[in-house]
């Protein structure tokens, strides 16, 4: 395709063109966006902003884009923010609320938490409680750990108060025929509640999800439970339905009466032995609740369903680069608790589309001509929702402008349309004179007026006469390419250049690609000139490296802020003040305008071990290796080195690598590891591409006289070489079976901090050999010291936006085969069904895991307890774990175990879950409790106060925060084998000892087992093992994960995908994703 330029087009006017109408629904005046579907994944792949290197980093807000975006068209207002971030970072502090000093944690929800662990242990309830442990309850909280120094601390949670005689009346309307969905069903359960006659009696006192739920403060006349009421569908704004309005029936249906003094009652009794049935319905009732307003408001854009985001001029903004711009919002959820009702409140990030006309978005972005450049635009543009500008602007009664907004499908493309008479279209993202519509005359034209493009939908196609409505439009010259009509009736084709010339007296420049605003098989074209890209709109696309490198500019913020920015702005945002939700008072519910304070613990930091037992000074979650080698150092063998050169930004010397290579070899050798002489002498690679031939030709050159290859990349960092780190491990891991270890040549060799960049890699060489780098103190581990218990992490990892439909999820499985908790072989499996979260071949992963116990671990029994810490579940996949995954575990251990031993009910079974995409936080209330960045100390652990006492679960921050606010993991045990049953054996009775003691100080420990770094790290070793060999996975499965369309795939069929991550046999049951 010839070069355009780079003209921005002379034509000032806005709308559609087509080989068929435009097509779309309303926006009002100040909305953007509508309901997508799904919220940007608590899960989702791997998304998501993580602390620094080694998980030791802090919050950045929870960055999220795409999914729901509710009713966010938002407001008119200025976009100007924070665009710069100059000045440095200010000194740390503690958060000060307005009222000054620090409130003392709630003396009357410590009273309960006592009393009804006082109650579990009275025989009464033990006797009641027998069975229990057969049946499919998770395990209730054995007690709360004492360990540690015992300090107060802000959590993110303001306390919701609804008045006791609240009653709350459920109702589904999820039927609606005929079927509709997305912003359309928005708009008619909006319709429902605001408009029908059935329902005008409760005005004001209903709130909705917009998808299947209705909930009410007074109950609806429903005939016999149930009634449908008929709905005439207008766009939002408009004062009238048009003529052949759609007609739609909704089914409302009653489901339940919730009582709000009923959750109260549960909440705060201190008898154990209380159930309330309907909790998690009552949750969810006042969470729609919440909801409804931002959904509602004119100036809130909604992310999922519980992310708000102000549109006002005065919103916290920062320009992302290439047409994205990030913008500070809020995440709340009600949360049921010991004793109360809270709401959990936490900052987060977005990034969204640049409002405006759509060629500056297309600018900002960087338009190329080419065809990759071209296909990387329909990737960003698709979905984004425009308005056109070409028609005369129509008003309601209100004066309010009311928009029929489009949304975008992609570029015109040659294979556009379908039948006789499809539009003709030069190439793919060809301008307005060469794609060309058929239009038929108007006298004998059946066509409809939505077919006409850039006319209004009510426009008569064949009564209208004059200018722009029923002249004659010259054709245009016939395009190259694309098809020939195939029918002989009166019409013509006519340019999209020519329809917008001669009907709205619009010259549209030809340097801007056509947009489609319908679908391939009947498309509705639009020049770009025309549109505008409407506000509030979350955008569906892959950070680049620059962006996302913004984005943490703007999150990272220091924990005591992001405080100060809940409780000024999020109470506000979120719904949460009657200064902006008047539902509040309607429904009788208060909302505290303060952080709760909560009691913590600074648990003591374990000790660390090298060779010969030397132990290192830890600090802060951090040691250095000075002066020790590892506790069992490896053999280097048979390795070499090659470095990838960059022609266009060489930074490197043969001479210079050789001379570092050297230098590195000599501190392995310091740090006890055996450094034989190279099977191959280094050497230096040119490619053409990130995978080219050459490469492979490389390791499969090397494949049958290496172990080990040190690969030396270029440019300045890891995230310059994705495609090429992808390719690296790829041929390393599953086709040729040679460990990898990558460097970036910068850094390697940049002499300055050379020690310790030096140290960190030969943590890798160590652990790829076989080694041992540290151990902790044997105390902290308890009974896993004594070699009879197999540690296990399991985690999945999803496709992200943007990843091909024919993206996988992938299941990975580590277990360390022995007491000393360092080797972790690991096993990954290709789930039956994308985005499927439990583990479909856990059995015969489980299998293999004890296999090695026994081979590798040289043991001759098999262990007499299996603890699994479960990464990535949600809090609402925690009975799911219990009833599907826990089940595939033991036929496992049917399968493998002798009679004898299942006989004696072993192995022993605890499974904990580990959460870490959930965003509870905690704020320390006095310096002396922080550390240098204002965050709570390594070791700060939380079981009371926002937690329930019947669940044992427990909050820890283990790491030290490099940047931003610190996240604790959540553990949350749903099975229990293991430690209530040591503690009756061995029958302890001192706090330090109990049940909740011993895994809270073990779980501890785990974290400053993980040997890729000299510190503790935020999750568990177990549980961040299973994470690292499942992002592995997605290295093998690139061009699914990240590539650029479906076609990028070369992977086809399930078969492939598990033959694609599939590792070599020569590094079966090793470390190579480490």
């Amino acid at each position: 395709m010839a070069d355009r330029g780079r003209g921005r087009g002379r034509g000032r006017g806005d709308e559609a063109a087509r080989g068929g109408p435009s097509r779309g629904g309303a926006f009002p005046p100040g909305r953007g966006g509508g309901d997508r579907g799904r919220g940007a994944g608590d899960r989702g792949g791997r998304g998501g902003f993580r602390g620094g290197s080694d998980r030791g980093g802090g919050d950045r807000g929870a960055f999220c884009g795409g999914g729901d975006r509710g009713r966010g068209d938002g407001g008119r207002g200025g976009r100007g923010g924070r665009g710069g971030r100059g000045g440095g970072r200010p000194p740390a502090q503690v958060y000060t609320p307005r009222t000054g000093g620090t409130p003392a944690p709630d003396a009357q929800v410590k009273a309960v938490e006592d009393a009804r662990q006082k109650a579990r242990k009275s025989p009464e309830f033990v006797m009641s409680s027998l069975n229990l442990e057969e049946s499919n309850v998770m395990p209730a909280r054995p007690g709360y750990g004492t360990e540690g120094q015992p300090i107060t601390v802000y959590a993110n949670y303001v306390q919701l108060i609804p008045r006791s005689d609240l009653t709350l009346y459920s109702y589904d309307v999820s039927e609606i025929k005929p079927d509709v969905v997305g912003k359309k069903r928005t708009q008619v359960i909006r319709l429902l509640i605001n408009e029908s006659p059935e329902l005008a009696g409760c005005r004001g006192d209903m709130v909705t999800d917009f998808k299947s739920t209705l909930i009410s403060a007074k109950q609806l006349d429903v005939q016999g439970n149930e009634s449908v009421i008929d709905v005439t569908y207008k766009a939002e704004g408009e004062d009238d339905p048009k003529e052949r309005a759609p007609q739609y029936k909704v089914t409302v249906k009653y489901t339940k009466t919730l009582t709000v003094g009923d959750l109260v009652s549960f909440l705060s009794s201190t008898n154990p032995a209380v159930q309330y049935d309907s909790k998690l319905e009552m949750i969810q009732a006042l969470n729609i609740f919440l909801k409804h307003w931002a959904k509602s408001a004119n100036n809130v854009a909604t992310i999922g369903a519980s992310k708000t985001f102000s549109m006002s001029g005065d919103a916290d903004t920062f320009d992302l680069g290439r047409g994205l711009t990030a913008l500070r919002g809020f995440f709340t959820s009600v949360r049921a608790a010991t004793n109360r009702i809270l709401v959990n409140v936490n900052v987060s990030h977005g990034a969204f589309y640049n409002e405006g006309r759509l060629t500056n978005l297309m600018t900002a972005y960087g338009l190329r001509y080419d065809l990759s450049g071209l296909r990387s635009l329909e990737r960003f543009l698709k979905t984004v929702r425009v308005r056109a500008t070409h028609l005369k602007e129509k008003t309601n009664r209100k004066g309010e402008v009311i928009y029929r907004p489009k949304t975008i499908f992609g570029l015109a493309k040659k294979s556009d349309g379908q039948g006789p008479n499809r539009p003709r279209v030069r190439e793919f993202g060809a301008g307005p004179k060469h794609v060309e519509f058929w239009l038929e005359d108007r006298a004998t034209s059946t066509t409809p007026s939505a077919s006409i493009p850039g006319a209004e939908p009510s426009q008569s196609s064949s009564k209208k006469k004059g200018k722009g409505k029923g002249a004659k439009i010259k054709a245009a010259a016939p395009a190259t390419a694309g098809p020939q009509p195939a029918s002989a009736g009166a019409g013509r084709y006519v340019s999209v250049y020519d329809h917008f010339k001669n009907t709205y007296n619009i010259d549209c420049a030809d340097d801007w690609p056509v947009i489609n605003v319908s679908s391939d098989k009947n498309p509705s074209y639009l020049p770009a000139e025309v549109c505008v890209v409407l506000p509030g709109q979350s955008a569906m696309t892959k950070l680049s490296g620059d962006q996302t490198r913004n984005m943490i500019r703007f999150a990272v913020r220091g924990p005591w802020l992001n405080a100060e920015s809940i409780v000024n702005d999020g109470l506000l945002t979120g719904g949460l003040s009657t200064q902006t939700n008047p539902l509040l008072a309607q429904f009788g519910i208060n909302a505290s305008q303060n952080l709760i304070t909560v009691p913590a613990r600074v648990m003591q930091e374990p000790k660390v071990y090298y060779k010969n037992n030397k132990a290192v000074n830890v600090a802060f979650g951090s040691w250095n290796m000075e002066n020790v080698m590892f506790n069992k150092p490896g053999n280097l063998k048979t390795w070499s080195w090659v470095a990838i050169r960059d022609a266009r930004r060489p930074n490197f010397t043969m001479q210079d690598l050789t001379a570092t290579v050297s230098r590195f070899t000599t501190s392995l050798s310091k740090n006890g590891v055996t450094v034989q002489q190279q099977a191959l002498g280094g050497r230096e690679i040119e490619l053409k591409s990130s995978s080219d031939p050459a490469l492979e030709k490389l390791f499969q050159d090397a494949s049958a006289k290496l172990d080990l290859l040190l690969v030396i990349l270029p440019g300045r960092d890891k995230s310059d070489n994705t495609e090429l780190y992808s390719y690296v491990k790829t041929l390393g891991d599953t086709k040729y079976g040679i460990h990898t270890i990558c460097v970036v040549g910068s850094k390697f060799t940049g002499g300055r901090g050379e020690d310790q960049y030096f140290a960190n890699v030969a943590l890798k060489f160590n652990l790829k050999l076989g080694g041992n780098n540290q151990m902790v103190e044997p105390s902290r581990l308890s009974f896993i010291n004594e070699d009879k218990t197999m540690v296990v992490g399991i985690d999945v990892t999803h496709p992200s936006p943007g990843s091909s439909s024919h993206a996988p999820s992938v299941a990975g499985l580590v277990a360390c085969p022995d007491k000393h908790l360092s080797q972790w072989p690991g096993v990954l499996s290709i789930q039956t069904e994308a985005r499927q979260e439990m583990v479909s071949d856990l059995t015969p992963m489980m299998k293999t895991a004890l296999g090695n116990w026994i081979k590798l671990g040289k043991h001759t029994a098999l262990p007499e307890n299996i603890l699994i810490y479960r990464d990535g579940v949600s809090e609402g996949q925690y009975q799911t774990v219990y009833d599907e995954e826990i089940p595939l575990m033991r036929k496992a251990f049917a399968e493998i175990y002798p009679a004898d031993l299942t006989k004696k009910n072993l192995p022993r079974l605890t499974v904990i879950i580990v959460g870490k995409r959930h965003h509870t936080r905690f704020y320390p209330s006095q310096a002396k409790d922080m550390d240098r960045g204002g965050n709570c100390k390594p070791g700060t652990i939380v079981d009371r106060g926002v937690t329930e006492e019947g669940m044992w679960d427990f909050y820890l921050q283990s790491h030290a925060v490099i940047q931003g606010t610190g996240r604790p993991a959540h553990y949350v045990v749903v099975l229990d084998e293991i430690f209530r049953e040591r503690a009756k054996r061995l029958k302890n009775t001192k706090p330090q000892d109990s049940p909740a003691s011993e895994l809270e100080r073990m779980t501890q420990a785990l974290c400053y087992t993980y040997s890729r770094a000299t510190k503790a790290v935020s999750i568990c070793t177990p549980a961040y093992h299973a994470d690292i060999l499942c992002e592995r996975a997605r290295r093998y499965l690139a061009d699914l994960f990240e590539g650029s369309s479906d076609d990028a795939s070369s992977v086809a069929g399930a078969s492939s995908v598990a033959a694609t991550v599939k590792v070599h046999p020569k590094l079966e049951n090793t470390m190579f994703y480490i």
